[in-house]
């Protein structure tokens, strides 16, 4: 998907909603257990009870490896099936790779080619030339991690690089937008650091950030939104386990939907304020 199409689709469902499908086996209802494949039976009724209101879904790539050959099985079905029903859907492999560049170029072709997501998020720690062969796909983007919403962030990402307070994940940022622009590198920030989006935005106005930590680890799209929309938007703010698991009755999925739809509704008049739609 090209930054023009993505930019187009915010705009027609007046959303920057991205959904985690962090979908734990067993946290799913247990009536679905039953299915050949109960993770991708959950998520395909996710889907279609959340995509009027949603841009992105963000499959977490550990939890569908953590079941094997089965696992694995119901991630290329549940992308296939986006792919196939939800075309205009953006979707992000949270698979967090990086290594020395024909690794990196394995790993590209597994997520990029052969399941055919749109974007893969990427560790920029080894450097260049292991995020380069990510980047060499037609119409696909590299999600960096840059500013993290765990609490060990601070261990590193917080560093002092400078007298001056240049801080690393700042030097990340710098040093990384050089290697592609804003219509093929996203960043990942975490909404419980949206204070920092100020001074984010300075450094890379118009780049799309991808914001993890809205509802359960306690990020507020407000602030979000306040300190990080530009002028085409520029956010991918995700929400997994609120939307996902906002209830585990038989009406899941319905639940899922109105969650959702809640936040597009929140979303819409954020983007409405700034004149974007």
């Amino acid at each position: 998907m090209t930054f023009e199409e993505l930019v187009h689709q915010i705009k027609e469902k007046k959303s920057y909603l991205c959904i985690g499908l962090d979908t734990d086996i067993h946290k799913i209802p247990k009536f679905l257990l039953n299915a050949d494949y109960p993770v991708f039976e959950f998520n395909k009724q996710i889907i279609d009870a959340t995509a009027p209101f949603t841009i992105a879904y963000k499959p977490n790539v550990a939890f569908y490896e953590s079941l094997g050959a089965a696992g694995w099985i119901s991630l290329e079905m549940t992308i296939r099936y986006l792919r196939e029903k939800y075309p205009q859907c953006f979707v992000i492999a949270d698979a967090k790779r990086g290594d020395i560049g024909n690794t990196s170029r394995m790993y590209a072709a597994a997520f990029l080619e052969n399941l055919n997501a749109d974007a893969i998020t990427v560790a920029p720690y080894m450097g260049a030339d292991s995020v380069m062969p990510f980047l060499e796909p037609k119409d696909k983007w590299v999600v960096l991690l840059a500013l993290t919403s765990n609490s060990g962030s601070d261990d590193f990402q917080m560093a002092d690089l400078s007298p001056q307070g240049i801080k690393l994940y700042e030097q990340v940022i710098r040093v990384s937008m050089k290697w592609a622009d804003h219509k093929k590198m996203m960043y990942v920030v975490g909404a419980t650091k949206a204070e920092m989006l100020i001074q984010i935005r300075k450094i890379i106005p118009q780049h799309f950030l991808l914001i993890p930590g809205v509802g359960a680890q306690g990020g507020s799209l407000k602030e979000v939104s306040q300190n990080g929309l530009n002028k085409h938007c520029g956010l991918l703010v995700n929400s997994s386990r609120n939307i996902i698991y906002a209830q585990v009755t038989d009406q899941f999925a319905k639940a899922a939907g109105e969650a959702a739809a809640a936040m597009q509704s929140e979303m819409s008049g954020y983007l409405k304020d700034l004149g974007i739609i």
